[in-house]
């Protein structure tokens, strides 16, 4: 693992989850920073150069997928893993249009979301 692989942002609009998220990926000593949603990373004035966005699908206001796409547009080029209770087909096109590394699928019981995150770090090194 590189000395400084950059930060995991997770937007989760469920409080629980998100927390959680940080936690876990906090004890793996990754660095996180977690936001609520798409509007609150939007806004946000000091995006890592490195690191990996963890994005949940189901969010109001703005899905995961139309995050990543308006993160793209700004040239924020962070690799990008989905999460989702419900991968269908069409998200899965949608997302691999927007550029998105991965789609996981909740509940996340395993470690794929860490393999992923560290797989998603390692290739942006």
């Amino acid at each position: 693992m590189p000395l400084n692989p950059g930060q995991v942002i997770i937007v989760d609009d469920d409080a629980a989850v998100r927390n959680a998220l940080q936690f876990a990926l906090e004890v793996e000593g990754l660095a996180v920073r977690a936001y609520q949603g798409g509007a609150e990373l939007l806004a946000a004035t000091d995006l890592p150069a490195k690191g990996c966005l963890v994005v949940d699908y189901y969010m109001p206001a703005m899905n995961g997928i139309d995050l990543i796409r308006r993160l793209r547009a700004r040239r924020v080029d962070l690799p990008a893993i989905l999460i989702t209770s419900n991968a269908t087909d069409d998200m899965r096109r949608r997302a691999a249009h927007a550029g998105i590394h991965r789609i996981l699928e909740k509940p996340l019981e395993d470690s794929s979301l860490v393999d992923s995150i560290r797989g998603a770090l390692d290739a942006g090194a």
